[in-house]
């Protein structure tokens, strides 16, 4: 008999776990978060209009778009000869590696000075993108913010991104939630790793974690700092061939928290945007989970459980990490469909906001990252209650991926 997931059962379990505040809770967002931020050409709401930040391929096509001459004909050979044409990151550390190696020769008509100029011409492209401000209105991001400081916490809720913009920091600040990113100071903030491996503040205070760096930070007489603004792009991307010091600290100590932060006893991550084809980053998530049975990942993924081959590798070598898909999951390293099972008493309404249509059927909503953070902020809801007792799983289910 084929295997089947009551996406109720599941679903009742982990609202009562972020309702509660107890657990140890990460959120790691990925680049298709902001895809669900729509807007329209005056950068306005609009639910019919583009994207607010493009995802990656369309943000690779738009920054080679925007190179000229030598640099426009050295970025395409580099692209031409990555494995399905790479992405941006992908063409970005190339480039530095190849500003390193090459020195006084030439290849694809650029030697190291060129490449060095190349980098900073697309870390600037790249800048010009993804420096889009959040709309005005109530976006994903707010929504997502409302969870995290509607309740008093034993524990802060720790935010892994792998994107450059400044979204999420501007929903903190608008709600004037605090939150904590790594560095400190007023003036000029400076990058501070001993507070970064610590757990010296308050658990109202958010943690932010910018995994590949951030818009904003830049290198001042060898130290990283916070400018405070977009137009400083030279650390939006670390390079992990081959980086100084002043590079690898803010990444080295960022990534260690992350795996820090898997290794403590009793935490949930919940990834939502994240393809899981960055290898660096799944390197550590896979580390941190044969070492922590206690931890576990649950990746909420956009697209059907067979177009989502990465995360699905992942979860089969690692029990604790799960996959919920569109049309099905994978839950102990074992893949079924999405069955939901009778409907309980007063639970139409809680149901409807993480299953309703899609592609052409039912299916599972929350791989959207907008309809991830409505599921978190509706977490609250008085009618959880009363009804997330009844929400049982029909006979083939899979007991919830982790205890309240």
């Amino acid at each position: 008999m084929d295997t089947v997931h009551n996406p109720d059962r599941f679903m009742a379990d982990l609202r009562q776990i972020l309702s509660q505040g107890r657990k140890r809770i990460g959120v790691l967002i990925g680049a298709g978060a902001p895809l669900s931020v729509r807007v329209d050409a005056s950068g306005k709401l609009d639910a019919n209009g583009q994207a607010l930040i493009p995802g990656v391929e369309a943000l690779t096509n738009q920054v080679v778009a925007k190179l000229t001459g030598k640099q426009a004909a050295a970025a395409a050979a580099i692209r031409s000869a990555l494995p399905a044409g790479g992405n941006i990151e992908t063409i970005l550390s190339k480039v530095r590696l190849l500003q390193t190696a090459l020195g006084d020769t030439e290849m694809h008509g650029l030697d190291g000075a060129g490449y060095a100029a190349l980098g900073r011409a697309i870390c600037e492209a790249i800048g010009e993108i993804v420096s889009a401000s959040l709309p005005e209105g109530r976006t994903p991001y707010h929504e997502l913010v409302s969870w995290v400081s509607g309740t008093q916490r034993a524990h802060p809720v720790e935010i892994f991104t792998t994107n450059y913009d400044l979204l999420i920091e501007t929903a903190f600040e608008r709600a004037k939630s605090p939150y904590f990113d790594g560095f400190t100071g007023g003036h000029a903030p400076f990058f501070d790793p001993v507070t970064v491996a610590g757990n010296d503040l308050p658990a109202r205070w958010s943690r932010v974690w910018k995994l590949h760096g951030s818009l904003g930070w830049k290198s001042d007489n060898g130290v990283v700092v916070r400018c405070g603004g977009t137009d400083c792009t030279e650390l939006v991307y670390p390079d992990h061939l081959k980086y100084d010091l002043t590079q690898k600290q803010p990444y080295a100590a960022l990534f260690e928290r992350m795996k820090r932060f898997l290794l403590t006893p009793d935490t949930v991550l919940l990834t939502t945007g994240f393809s899981f084809r960055d290898a660096h980053i799944c390197a550590v998530l896979g580390e941190a989970l044969a070492m922590n049975a206690n931890a576990a990942v649950i990746a909420f993924q956009f697209q059907p459980l067979a177009n989502e081959e990465p995360a699905c590798k992942l979860a089969f070598e690692h029990p604790n990490l799960s996959v919920y898909a569109r049309d099905a999951a994978v839950f102990g390293g074992v893949s079924g469909s999405w069955r939901p099972g009778d409907l309980p008493k007063n639970w139409s309404e809680i149901r409807s906001s993480f299953w309703g249509p899609r592609g052409g059927g039912q299916a599972l909503l929350l791989g959207d990252f907008a309809s991830f953070c409505r599921f978190c902020a509706l977490s609250y809801s008085s009618d959880l209650a009363r009804s997330a007792d009844a929400a049982a799983p029909d006979e083939h289910a899979n007991p919830a991926p982790v205890a309240a």
